[in-house]
């Protein structure tokens, strides 16, 4: 029996991050734990959690990729992975601290953001309620 590959693509907004052939394994962080993916594992669609997505192609050890939140889907053989960033090109170690410092970071900030956001909101909502209550007393 002929032995059986992937090809994994990552994917940002802005470009294609690497696309690997010969892949033999994939293991990536869901928010419900780690998800491995084999060849011959059914056609699946996984959410994705900040963390490192971990791949083995033939003939080479494993390898390293720091990803924000994203998505993957495999579909036959081809695997995509869309995340918002990713960084790879350092030791595992370093990628660990990427994570921690540059993604979990992020959402840190989008929380506050929406925070501000949904006050900004809220104001309005009433100041839209007190000049229609303003309006109709005229």
């Amino acid at each position: 029996m002929a032995t059986a590959y992937m090809t994994l693509n990552i994917l940002l907004p802005y470009k294609v991050f690497a696309e690997e052939r010969n892949v033999r394994r994939i293991v990536a962080m869901t928010p419900q734990g780690a998800f491995g993916l084999l060849p011959h594992r059914l056609d699946c669609v996984a959410t994705l959690s900040a963390g490192i997505l971990v791949f083995e192609t033939e003939g080479a050890e494993e390898s390293y990729v720091a990803v924000d939140e994203g998505v993957l889907v495999k579909t036959g053989q081809e695997v995509r992975v869309s995340v918002r960033n990713a960084m790879a090109g350092m030791a595992l170690e370093q990628l660990r601290e990427a994570v921690e410092k540059e993604f979990m970071q992020l959402d840190e900030q989008e929380q506050k953001l929406r925070a501000v956001l949904a006050k900004m909101e809220n104001n309005f909502i009433q100041h839209l309620v007190a000049f229609k209550q303003d309006t109709n007393s005229l």
